[in-house]
């Protein structure tokens, strides 16, 4: 028995832990990209993906969660099967777009075959983040300022499909998080003149407005938080239900390690 709910693992602890909460899931792969899983895991091409639809009707699957990092593969147009030849025009012209434009229309494409998606925060709510959890030294009041700095660029750019992480250090935008993801913005960072970068400065991470969190909810994990302490900052701010804590133990303990603050509000 599979609860009727499917995994489809990408790179990352995600998987790891939703497999964990869910052990009867059936776990299964896309050839190209990388897994943690140590089930048996049952790989398909991405260009053949007839199959993998297949192969989860055959087995009772209705609930389909896609968990973990997933880079944007090479498709070779001459390998595709009918099944994905009547969805390569949609795909072609999201591949163009930014993620969330292409993220939906993949979900569009589970959802057609009948499938119902999930995200990963219902299936493990604790994931997420309570609002008014704070770990950590005080905010102070440049700090506030800083993360209403920070929430109003994020605002700005949601509509371009940009950015769900911003540092803000003493008024001053640090930089924003695109394609290459939040451990080069904090390296970017980490790398900046002190004479332009003074200590001091919040991470702040949050969903674009109108995001499928289905398949890209924002995330912090312990990288980040050393990723923050390296970079000067004195803390993070995160929406609180809407960015997941992966491996929220060991995040929590690196935050009273390096001595920075986590906090959690209501944006």
């Amino acid at each position: 028995m599979s609860d009727n709910l499917a995994i489809i693992a990408c790179a990352g602890v995600l998987p790891v832990l939703i497999a964990k909460h869910h052990p009867e899931a059936l776990c299964f792969g896309l050839k190209g990209v990388p897994n943690d899983l140590e089930n048996d895991v049952d790989v398909h091409q991405i260009e053949k993906i007839g199959g993998l639809f297949a192969a989860m009707k055959d087995q009772g699957v209705e609930r389909v969660v896609l968990a973990g990092s997933l880079t944007r593969p090479p498709l070779n147009p001459a390998d595709f099967d009918p099944v994905i030849m009547g969805f390569a025009p949609r795909l072609l012209g999201a591949l163009q777009a930014g993620d969330d434009a292409l993220l939906r229309q993949v979900i569009g494409f589970f959802e057609e075959q009948g499938f119902t998606m999930l995200g990963a925060h219902e299936l493990v709510p604790e994931l997420t983040a309570e609002e008014g959890l704070h770990i950590g030294p005080e905010i102070g009041k440049a700090n506030v300022a800083d993360v209403a700095r920070a929430q109003e660029i994020l605002t700005a750019l949601s509509p371009l499909d940009v950015g769900q992480g911003c540092v803000v250090g003493n008024g001053q935008c640090l930089g924003v998080e695109t394609l290459q993801g939040t451990d080069a913005l904090l390296r970017f960072v980490a790398e900046t003149d002190e004479a332009r970068h003074a200590k001091g400065g919040v991470l702040v991470k949050a969903p674009k407005q109108g995001q499928d969190l289905r398949v890209d909810m924002p995330a912090i994990g312990p990288k980040t938080i050393q990723a923050v302490k390296n970079a000067r900052l004195d803390g993070i701010v995160i929406e609180a239900g809407r960015v997941m804590i992966l491996e929220r133990e060991k995040t929590l303990d690196a935050v009273n390690d390096t001595g920075i603050f986590l906090s959690a509000q209501r944006f």
